[in-house]
Order: C-alpha cells, then sequence, then structure tokens
C-alpha cells in the first residue's frame, strides 16, 4: 500500500503533553509530513487533543479517565466512521487493553507502543499483546521485559523516543530565572524533571540534600512534575531541614526554555523505559546523574554525557553528584557530548521512519 493512501488511527489516552503523549505529537506531525492519514483518538480537552489538530483529525473521547467503561464503545465508533487501515495504540491501562480486540474485532490490524519497563503478569501480558500484530517497544531494556513475559520475539520491534534539540536552543536568561525563583545569582541549580511517584526517586534525592548543600551552600533542587507524591515529598523536605532548598514547582509547558538554566539533571529512578526527560537535558548540553535502570544506560554512557548510579544506594547518589559540582569542566564536556548524542542518535526524522517501517510491514503481510 503506498503510504500516502494509508489512514492510521491513534489512541491516546493522556491528558497532559509530556512524556508519551508528546511523542505521540512528534510522531503525528511527522507522518503527516509524509502524507499519512491521521485519526487521534484523545480525552475531550486534553492537551495532546488541542495540540494535534494541525497533525490529525481530532476525535475527542468524552471519557472520566484511562479506566472509564466507555471507551470500548467510543473506539468501535470511531472504527466504523473512519475505517483506518491500521490502529495504533500509544497508551497503557485501558487503551492497551481494548484497541488490539477492537481492531480484532473490525478485521483492522493493530500496533501497540510499550513505553515503560514496569512488569506485568506474564500470563495477561501473553493474552494482551496476542491481538496486536507488532509491539514497538521504545528502548532495548523494555523489549527485554517483553520478551522475558513471553511476548512473541518476532513481533518485537524497537524504535526508540526522540527529541527536537532546536527547541532547547532559546532558553530563558539564566538570571531571570534566578530571580523569579528568588534565588541569589550565584546559585547551583539541580534539576528533576518527572512525576512525583515512587519509581522516579525523588525521596532519595531529598535524603542525600542535606549532604550536597553541607559542601555547596549555594545548592538548590528543583523538581519539576505534578503527582500524588507532592506532600509527602514536601513533608520529607522539612523533616530533613531542606525545605528552603527544594523547590516544587509542578508541570511546566516551558521546560525547553528552563533547561539549559539547569547545572544538572539528576534522574535516580528505579524503573524507567527510556526517559525522555534525559534526552531533553542532553539536547540541551545539561549533564546528568541518573538510575543505572530500565532504558536509561541506552541514553546515559557512564562517563561520556552523565554519570550512572545504583538508585538503591544513597552513597552512590550522594558520589555523582558532588563529583559533578566539583568539576565543573567535566559537566561541561559532558553536556556537549550529550547534546551530540541526541543529534545523531534520537532525532524526530528517525523515530517517524521506524514507525512507518512497522506500518508498512503490517500491512504488507494483509
Amino acid at each position: 500500500m503506498a503510504r500516502e493512501s494509508m489512514r492510521v488511527l491513534h489512541v491516546e489516552t493522556g491528558r497532559h503533553l509530556y512524556g508519551g503523549a508528546y511523542q505521540v505529537l512528534l510522531l503525528l506531525q511527522g507522518l503527516a509530513s509524509s502524507g499519512v492519514e491521521n485519526i487521534l483518538c484523545a480525552p475531550k480537552e486534553s492537551a495532546i487533543a488541542r495540540a494535534a489538530g494541525p497533525y490529525a483529525t481530532v476525535v475527542p473521547l468524552p471519557i472520566a479517565g484511562e479506566l472509564d467503561p466507555r471507551l470500548p464503545w467510543f473506539l468501535w465508533q470511531a472504527t466504523h466512521r473512519w475505517r483506518p487501515h491500521l490502529v495504533h495504540a500509544h497508551s497503557r491501562r485501558g487503551a492497551d487493553w481494548w484497541t488490539g480486540p477492537m481492531g480484532t474485532a473490525r478485521h483492522i490490524p493493530s500496533v501497540i507502543t510499550r513505553r515503560v519497563d514496569n512488569p506485568e503478569n506474564p500470563v495477561l501480558a501473553r493474552f494482551k499483546y496476542g491481538f496486536y500484530h507488532r509491539i514497538i517497544a521504545i528502548s532495548e531494556a523494555i523489549a527485554r521485559v517483553l520478551r522475558r513475559e513471553g511476548v512473541e520475539a518476532e513481533k518485537i520491534r524497537i524504535v526508540k523516543s526522540c527529541i527536537e534539540p532546536k527547541r532547547f536552543a532559546n532558553p530563558y536568561p539564566r538570571d531571570k530565572v534566578l530571580r523569579d525563583l528568588g534565588l541569589p545569582q550565584n546559585t547551583l541549580l539541580i534539576g528533576t524533571v518527572a512525576q512525583l511517584i515512587a519509581r522516579k526517586g525523588h525521596a532519595r534525592l531529598i535524603d542525600v540534600a542535606p549532604a550536597v548543600i553541607a559542601q555547596y551552600p549555594t545548592a538548590h533542587f528543583c523538581f519539576f512534575g505534578q503527582g500524588p507524591l507532592l506532600k509527602a515529598l514536601q513533608r520529607r523536605a522539612q523533616e530533613k531541614k531542606v525545605s528552603g532548598h527544594v523547590h516544587f514547582l509542578g508541570f511546566r509547558e516551558d521546560m525547553d526554555r528552563l533547561f539549559p538554566c539547569l547545572n544538572l539533571l539528576v534522574h535516580p529512578a528505579t524503573m524507567e523505559g527510556l526517559g525522555v526527560c534525559l534526552l531533553e537535558a542532553a539536547a540541551s548540553g545539561v549533564p546528568v546523574v541518573a538510575g543505572r535502570s530500565g532504558g536509561i544506560p541506552e541514553v546515559v554512557h557512564h562517563e561520556l554525557n552523565g554519570l550512572l548510579i545504583d538508585p538503591e544506594k544513597d552513597e552512590e547518589l550522594l558520589s555523582a553528584i558532588l563529583q559533578m559540582l566539583q568539576s565543573p569542566e567535566k559537566a561541561r564536556r559532558m553536556g556537549e557530548a550529550g547534546r551530540t548524542l541526541v543529534e545523531a542518535q534520537f532525532s524526530p526524522q528517525a523515530m517517524v521512519q521506524g514507525n512507518l517501517a512497522v506500518y508498512r510491514e503490517i500491512l504488507k503481510d494483509l
């Protein structure tokens, strides 16, 4: 089938334009440029539904959440109306369970992208992924998890997430950012960009903060993101007597302008599919300290563009942060190496072409 005649129905149930949802937006943009007709099913009033208009026909889903029991009915209606050549599920929890069976019932081939490395019940995983013609893993680490769960290896394809380096070329003036935060101009900004959930490692970073501040009193920790652990983490910062140095700044849509103002990104996650925030840091020329888990080592190459640590060991986390702060020239070189790495290996063009190759492979086999 010529790609100009390809119509793909995408299902993305995320409401905020970060992580996986942002990757979907980049994919829609690239596919549209390649002549693909995109149909996007997304929650009504979601950020991606608002942003995707130039690249897709948006079908707003009036769902209350990812597990809304009406989702199957809405997908049934959408596939009936638009008659896509292929359906692509981009979300877990709801979309992953219903899109594949819906495609089977409609005799439409389906593909799913898996972005997280947390394990699933092998029996349920084999059942769920059995409905899909292909499973796209965004990292080698996720592909290994899928194989361990018993998913057919011949169905798995790897297409890594991407980043647009040019987005990070227009940062805010650093002095303005520091003024807005009420911080002195000699502040060392240590950032963390992630949902406030346990596996991202915020608590461990707070635990080592007193030792960092003892050696570097101008160090401040900026937590960008939102999530259910906000109040617990705020209490932890108070208990550790570092609340004046730990700033909870919520989800920011202007991270592309804030990232280059950071001295260091710290991401001590115990589980991570790949880590878009790591790509964003690298594109901004910011060195990274990150957990040696999931797909992170595919982005952070130890001693090249950052330092990898055991995220369960506070002493390793502390040592790596201090090493970065003690050696600013080494940190600068790592930041530049990261920029070179993402430009070469994580471009939007590579991600779009990788997905297109999977689509063509599926449709060719019909």
